[in-house]
């Protein structure tokens, strides 16, 4: 029998979900600032290893993480202020407007219009210093090099956006519309200062990611990242990339990724993102695939590989269809992608998301990639015992949740279920379903699987008012955050606790 590709999930561990943009801050959405290493801090105390967070790529309409306008980009939401402020590159009264942003939500709106200028004093400012270096975040000019293959087209992709006030790419200008033609284009001054200055903030996100990373890594924390299989159409990879994917000869998807009908969705899931021309990747040596993995595991230390069946055969949507109901399954390479991507990546921690309806197909190609795959508490319940989601079905090489981001706080879930749900659930765990969360929360660090990882929503026994993100929902998404006070209150609560939970069964 042929050994899989990866082995890596061997020891016993267990962490928490929670997006930056959750994080508390006085600039309106979560950063990579104090409270962020609190939070490492705190992660420490109560004993969890494992740090969970969404794709960190800079988002558009709709505001979420799994649409964003780059593959390899950080979103400059999360950038820190405070060492700016602290070297002079903004003034403290600058970002008034941002304090007066609301500290329990993200209001995407309010913070677009009040960001952006901030940032953009801070480009300025650093642009007159002629220094090549802040603090001791290293090199701009040595940042450039080292993101050449990707950091250019974002740079002029995203400097083009605005000059053609937020437009998608296909409906600029002719001679914009292709990368090859724009790059010969002459910009103006401003167009060219735009771009100069996501280049900056790149090198400010790149360097405080890094800087955290560390810090985490010296706390025994390690950070998983989540990378969406497929990018948006609006985005600089398939403007600047567009022969990697299935588009007509003006630019237009041929047809667009989504899912069939399931659990969150009577109409399946249409996500409208272009698919990727295979055959054109295989020919390269999947040579984007392999820079796009490279680039995530200089994010995090380990990665999870979102909608993972798509890698055996991918949902095909017609372009015109208004669902997703209306699609067909196509084969895509499978295992000659991870092959590769191992020769490259070869001590690569890769996580396989395979929830859903999965085939035999799916679970043998993650069988022979070796990648761990995930358990949801939440979908375990009010069926019968073989439902792979129930822990005594578990296997070691495994990452059980509580709940993802996708789903609705536990005990909100518990709350909307009926009553023979709810009392399988009370059978099957011996418990009163009192506090279901914690009840969760246990059953994960008891279980078999090799990590755990619960929501912070669920530390915290929130209800529905503290969801994250609820599917096919076009608004509402990705705007909660927790209060510093709650994490204190968590801390001083539960963490002994949680950190003897860990202990007694061997996390």
């Amino acid at each position: 029998m042929t050994a899989p590709l990866y082995n890596w999930l061997n020891e016993r561990s267990a962490g928490a979900l929670l997006h930056f943009s959750s994080l508390p801050s006085d600039t309106g959405i979560g950063n990579m600032g104090s409270s962020a290493y609190r939070y490492v801090d705190f992660m420490h105390t109560a004993g969890l290893q494992v740090w969970q967070i969404c794709p960190l790529g800079p988002t558009g309409y709709g505001d979420s993480p799994y649409q964003c306008f780059s593959a390899f980009a950080g979103n400059p939401y999360f950038i820190d202020l405070e060492p700016l402020v602290a070297d002079g590159l903004i003034t403290p009264a600058e970002i008034d407007t941002l304090k007066e942003l609301p500290r329990d939500t993200v209001d995407y709106g309010w913070l677009y219009h009040a960001f952006w200028p901030v940032l953009q004093k801070a480009y300025e400012r650093f642009k007159q210093s002629g220094a090549d270096h802040f603090k001791d975040y290293g090199s701009l000019s040595a940042f450039k090099k080292a993101q050449a293959t990707w950091l250019d087209d974002y740079a002029l992709y995203t400097a083009l956006k605005a000059e053609f006030e937020g437009q998608c790419w296909l409906d600029w200008p002719a001679k914009y519309r292709s990368y090859t033609s724009a790059k010969k284009q002459k910009l103006s001054e401003s167009t060219q200062e735009v771009a100069d200055a996501h280049v900056f903030y790149q090198y400010l996100f790149y360097a405080q990611l890094a800087k955290l990373r560390t810090y985490a890594s010296s706390k025994g924390v390690e950070i998983l990242g989540d990378v969406p299989i497929f990018v948006a159409l609006d985005s600089s990879d398939v403007w600047a990339h567009p022969e990697l994917f299935q588009l007509t000869k003006d630019g237009k998807p041929k047809a667009v990724a989504g899912v069939p009908p399931d659990y969150f969705s009577v109409d399946g899931q249409l996500w409208g993102n272009p698919l990727y021309d295979w055959k054109k990747h295989k020919e390269t040596g999947f040579t984007w695939w392999i820079d796009r993995i490279r680039s995530n595991l200089a994010f995090y230390d380990i990665v999870r590989l979102d909608h993972f069946r798509g890698f055996e055969s991918y949902w095909s949507v017609p372009a015109k269809e208004t669902t997703a109901k209306k699609g067909k399954w196509i084969k895509c390479p499978g295992l000659k992608l991870f092959q590769a991507i191992a020769k490259a990546c070869p001590d690569a921690k890769l996580v396989a998301e395979d929830l859903g309806v999965i085939t035999d197909e799916v679970n043998e190609l993650r069988k022979a990639t070796g990648l761990p795959g995930m358990a949801v508490l939440q979908f375990a319940f009010g069926g019968e015992s073989d439902n792979s989601y129930m822990p005594h079905n578990y296997r070691h090489n495994c990452v059980v949740y509580s709940g993802t981001h996708d789903n609705d706080t536990t005990l909100g879930w518990y709350r909307s279920l009926d009553e023979d749900s709810q009392d399988h659930i009370r059978r099957y765990l011996g418990v009163s379903g009192d506090t279901i969360s914690w009840d969760l929360i246990r059953t994960a660090i008891q279980s078999c699987a090799h990590l755990a990882i619960f929501p912070m929503q669920d530390l915290m026994s929130l209800d529905s008012a503290a969801r994250l993100n609820t599917p096919g929902a076009p608004v509402g998404n990705w705007q909660w955050r927790y209060q510093a006070y709650q994490l204190d209150e968590l801390e001083i609560n539960s963490a002994a606790y949680l950190r003897e939970q860990l202990y007694l069964y061997g996390r």
